[in-house]
């Protein structure tokens, strides 16, 4: 037998609503230990692929960190660096798109230069977005995930 599924489905309550707008208006770099382990992972990932010792773990926060910077870019945020978040974008996608199927991720020099220029710009636009600026990038990184209109890499 097929289980029914609940009718009714309770919506979220806000306890604080004050204090939730207070911390919307709040720069994401006063939250500095949180920012700055963000900061230290992406980076460490990144180090790791420069390497050659890149999981797929790396690999995944590289690509979270690049979908919301991409997001942030859509939200006004370091809208004049296109170029330099095109190609990261499209360099982190050649090496994943590479590495899939053996889990092991190589960088050419070219894509090196642009995923630093990237992941830059990631850390330039931390510095001046706000927590509710970023919640509404992961919310449209999230929108993109599900209705299926991001790059899929093959294995």
């Amino acid at each position: 037998m097929r289980k029914r599924s609940k009718k009714y489905k309770p919506k979220p309550i806000c306890t604080n609503p004050v204090g939730y707008v207070l911390e919307g208006m709040t720069l994401l770099a006063k939250h500095s230990p949180h920012v700055i382990n963000l900061k230290i992972k992406i980076h460490t990932s990144l180090a790791n692929l420069t390497r050659g010792k890149a999981c797929r773990a790396d690999m995944d926060r590289l690509i979270s960190a690049l979908n919301v910077s991409e997001a942030l870019y859509r939200l006004g945020f370091g809208a004049d660096y296109d170029a330099e978040l095109r190609q990261g974008l499209d360099a982190l996608y050649a090496v994943c798109s590479r590495g899939a199927a053996t889990d092991k991720y190589i960088l050419k020099a070219d894509e090196m230069k642009a995923l630093n220029d990237a992941i830059d710009l990631h850390d330039a636009q931390l510095e001046v977005v706000t927590v509710k600026d970023m919640e509404k990038a992961v919310m449209l990184v999230e929108a993109e995930m599900k209705a299926k209109k991001a790059k899929v890499i093959k294995k």
